[in-house]
């Protein structure tokens, strides 16, 4: 099954997981953030991305800085504020529940149940 068959919906939680993270270790911007997605299989446009970066912008989890001298189609970067460093805390440790218990517990019964 390939990346764009599945559910969009599922696929922005993982997008702004990853967003979140990246502006976590340091400041980005829209470009970089489509060739990061790009990287790891997601499509992503432009269209998608601002707006879903305007969502995050105004639940406080990220904060823009731009040059205004340059006008409105300066570069923006993104970083993570201290809301949204708690808001990645609580998604990492969900994210190792989900992992343990989709992931690990199925290679561990896969590993058991193989024949010696």
């Amino acid at each position: 099954m390939r990346m764009d068959e599945v559910d969009r919906e599922i696929l922005l939680s993982f997008w702004k997981v990853h967003i979140l993270h990246h502006a976590g270790e340091e400041p980005i911007h829209g470009q970089w953030i489509i060739t990061e997605l790009r990287r790891h299989g997601y499509e992503i446009s432009p269209g998608t991305l601002y707006p879903l970066l305007g969502r995050l912008l105004q639940r406080g989890w990220l904060d823009c800085k731009s040059d205004k001298r340059s006008g409105k189609r300066a570069r923006k970067d993104y970083r993570l504020t201290a809301k949204g460093k708690k808001i990645l805390k609580l998604i990492r440790e969900h994210v190792k529940e989900l992992y343990d218990e989709v992931v690990a517990e199925t290679e561990n019964k896969k590993k058991m149940n193989q024949p010696m």
